[in-house]
């Protein structure tokens, strides 16, 4: 892997000079662009070749479902933006939540979790690891001071999202990394929603992130994908049980993103840019209870977020008045905005969580989780930021 594109340059820590420059070596064609490997093996020089490279003596493209040119250029990018050590890429965001935490996990041990988590995540924590005898135990943001007084004798990892899904509340990563290394725990932050443009949680103490690449890394709304990066030895585990089960990212994809990756930092100060101004003209509207954006001074941890996030990110929540009848109404009214559960797209996207991503979770578990009745989550997209605050304020005018 090629840390430049031109090897008598000099190396680099320019977040987009990374970005464009990391790439797959070069074949004997001289390809400028990376192309795209669609093969499923490798072959290999002789027997000792083979034998040498399947004992991890040399390494070497094995078969896809371990690794392939473009999952590793994909990868190795990510882990240069995070500053982390190693990375192991996943056919989907939560096969990457759901494959670190399998690999790192044993019948017995205990994950202390932010209570407001992606519902798949939750559904994980609460329907599925209980099966393995896997315990979780969850804080609420405004708690954290207390966080300390849940870890137990069997407490083996620290599990964030910062900006969290949906609720857009904002944990300090620097606290939460030195309780961490305190307790000799596995801290491990959902850096989804920042991206590692805009936040890298190895330099507060995070062993690990994890993100669902379909978002914002792609950006455009066109293939999944999901990653999870850093501390080498912790990765090793993750690779070891990800080759045995399969949940690879396929080399498409893998290219996607990679490509991706080459604009990420421009697209995503655009997106920051149209959805502070978004969350500025919601927080002044009569039909809005409340808005939450990480660079509203009006954000509860305004501060933690200036201090660990570069921008806002490209999300908005927001309570429109009349609860899920109002957020449903809203959303029938919305003219050139997409109704989608994705987000991160170039489009803006809405989604009223009470009744679509969250709508399998009880009242008690949406309320806890910190989703209200009429909670409308709004990815922000690249559109003329004016069209999309017009189509926001004709859906929320009576």
């Amino acid at each position: 892997m090629e840390n430049l594109s031109n090897g008598n340059q000099q190396p680099t820590n320019s977040f987009e000079t990374i970005a464009i420059r990391a790439q797959a070596e070069r074949s004997q064609y001289g390809e400028h662009s990376v192309p795209v490997y669609l093969t499923s093996s490798f072959v290999f020089d002789d027997a000792e070749d083979m034998r040498a490279s399947f004992a991890e003596e040399k390494e070497k493209n094995l078969y896809s479902r371990y690794s392939n040119p473009n999952t590793n250029e994909f990868i190795d990018k990510v882990a240069k933006m995070e500053g982390a050590e190693s990375g192991y890429a996943f056919a989907t965001g939560m096969a990457a939540v759901y494959s670190t935490f399998a690999a790192l996990l044993n019948s017995g041990d205990h994950i202390l979790s932010c209570q407001s988590v992606f519902g798949a995540t939750h559904a994980l924590f609460t329907k599925y690891f209980p099966k393995w005898n896997i315990e979780t135990t969850y804080f609420k943001a405004e708690d954290a001071g207390n966080v300390e007084n849940l870890i137990k004798p069997n407490t083996k990892v620290l599990y964030l999202e910062t900006p969290t899904n949906p609720a857009i509340e904002v944990l300090d990563l620097e606290f939460f990394g030195k309780i961490a290394k305190k307790h000799h725990l596995i801290f491990i932050v959902d850096n989804c929603f920042a991206t590692p443009y805009l936040q890298q949680p190895i330099k507060f103490g995070a062993d690990l992130v994890v993100h669902s690449a379909t978002k914002l890394i792609d950006g455009q709304g066109r293939v999944l994908g999901g990653v999870t990066a850093g501390r080498a030895d912790l990765i090793k585990e993750i690779y070891a049980f990800s080759r045995l089960t399969g949940p690879s990212l396929a080399p498409f994809n893998a290219w996607v993103l990679s490509k991706s990756l080459e604009t990420l930092a421009v697209r995503v100060e655009k997106h920051c840019e149209n959805a502070l101004k978004v969350a500025e003209f919601l927080e002044n509207h009569p039909n809005v209870e409340f808005v939450k954006y990480p660079f509203l001074k009006s954000h509860p941890n305004y501060e933690i977020a200036r201090k660990q996030m570069k921008l806002g990110g490209n999300i908005v929540t927001f309570e429109v008045k009349g609860g899920i009848q109002g957020g449903r109404n809203f959303l029938d009214k919305i003219k050139m905005c997409s109704l989608s559960a994705n987000l991160g797209d170039t489009r803006t996207i809405v989604t009223h969580p009470a009744s679509t991503t969250h709508s399998k979770l009880s009242d008690e578990e949406r309320k806890e989780v910190g989703i209200s009745a009429g909670l409308v989550r709004c990815s922000v997209g690249l559109e003329n930021v004016q069209d999309i605050i017009a189509d926001l304020k004709q859906a929320l005018d009576i």
